[in-house]
C-alpha cells in the first residue's frame, strides 16, 4: 500500500499561482504512476493531469493544459502539480491518486490509493 498527502492548496486571486505536493509513504513510491483530480461543489471528481513512474510522460485535461504542470521527485516520494493563471472555474478539492496499472489514464477507476484532498479556492 501507498499513503498520499496532499499539501499546498490554499486562497489565491484569479490570475495567481499555487504549488500542489503529494507526499508518498509505504511501498515504492517510483512504481506508481501519479496523477491529480479536482472536485468543485456539487460537481462529479474530475481528471487533471497524470505523469507517468519517470515524469517522462505527462497528459492533461483541456481545461488546464498550458497552465498546470505535473511533475515528480522519486528521490523525495513526492508529486507536484504547479498552477499558474488560476482561474475562479479552478475552485475544487484537489487530491492526488497513485496506479499500479502503468498506464497514462484520466479514469479514476485504475488508481489504487488516494490522498484526502486540499482546498483550492481562486477568487475573481
Amino acid at each position: 500500500q501507498v499513503q498520499l498527502v496532499e499539501s499546498g492548496g490554499g486562497l489565491v486571486q484569479a490570475g495567481g499561482s499555487l504549488r500542489l505536493s503529494c507526499a508518498a509513504s509505504g511501498r515504492t513510491f517510483s512504481n506508481y504512476f501519479m496523477a491529480w483530480f479536482r472536485q468543485a461543489p456539487g460537481k462529479d471528481r474530475e481528471f487533471v493531469a497524470a505523469t507517468d513512474v519517470i515524469g517522462s510522460s505527462t497528459y492533461y485535461a483541456d481545461s488546464v493544459k498550458g497552465r498546470f504542470t505535473i511533475s515528480r521527485d522519486n528521490a523525495k516520494n513526492s508529486a507536484y502539480l504547479q498552477m499558474n493563471v488560476l482561474k475562479p472555474e479552478d475552485t475544487a478539492v484537489y487530491s492526488c491518486a497513485a496506479s499500479t496499472w502503468g498506464i497514462l489514464s484520466t479514469n479514476q477507476g485504475v488508481y489504487n490509493y488516494w490522498g484526502q484532498g486540499t482546498q483550492v479556492t481562486v477568487s475573481s
